[in-house]
């Protein structure tokens, strides 16, 4: 009869248990760290979507209307709000389109626009330093003119190119079109600031 030899693998030292014990922990503690980050990354990045959906929307500026203050190509943050006053910077709807303007008048303001570009407000001229040149601009409609209930007149502040309640093709704009009105520019970095 033959007899079976029998191997035995060799039993690893100490020292080679403790280096695969570390190696393994270290294993477990990467992968654990590596899956907190990305949750992490998560939760962060759905807060910001929601954060921005909800309460901060955030915009580029498309066009010339609002320059000096906003240039094309600008980053804005808007806060959600209707409740708005003259001289605010507002973002509204307008078929389907996001336009950014000046509150010059609220709900039973009347407003008036001479051929030189001075808007009176009430009987008071209104002082326009976010203007570099006043022009009455594409304008179609009979001054004086009183702002209807739950509607806001708004302007450009590059008032030679803008369109805006001066025409009746845009007009007063209803609270319900109103997004939010903008409080911060965040690009380009160099112009990061509060917008008045």
């Amino acid at each position: 009869m033959k007899s079976k030899q029998v191997r035995f693998a060799a039993i690893p030292s100490t020292a080679e248990v403790e280096a695969e014990r570390q190696r393994l922990a270290y294993q477990n503690r990467y992968r654990r760290m590596v899956r907190s980050t990305l949750y992490a990354l998560l939760v962060v990045a759905a807060a910001a979507v929601l954060l921005a959906t909800l309460f901060l929307p955030v915009l580029q500026v498309s066009g010339d209307s609002m320059n000096p203050t906003l240039e094309d190509k600008d980053v804005i943050l808007l806060t959600r709000t209707a409740d708005l006053k003259t001289g605010d910077l507002c973002a509204f709807y307008w078929q389907n389109r996001l336009l950014l303007k000046r509150v010059i008048g609220t709900p039973g303001d009347l407003i008036t626009l001479d051929e030189d570009g001075v808007v009176t407000v009430n009987g008071e001229v209104l002082e326009e330093p976010y203007v570099d040149e006043l022009a009455l601009g594409e304008c179609d409609i009979r001054f004086p003119y009183q702002v209807p209930e739950n509607r806001y007149f708004v302007m450009g502040d590059h008032r030679s190119v803008s369109i805006d309640s001066r025409s009746s093709v845009i007009g007063c704009i209803e609270k319900s079109q109103i997004v939010g009105k903008l409080f911060l520019r965040v690009l380009p970095l160099d112009r990061i600031s509060p917008i008045h």
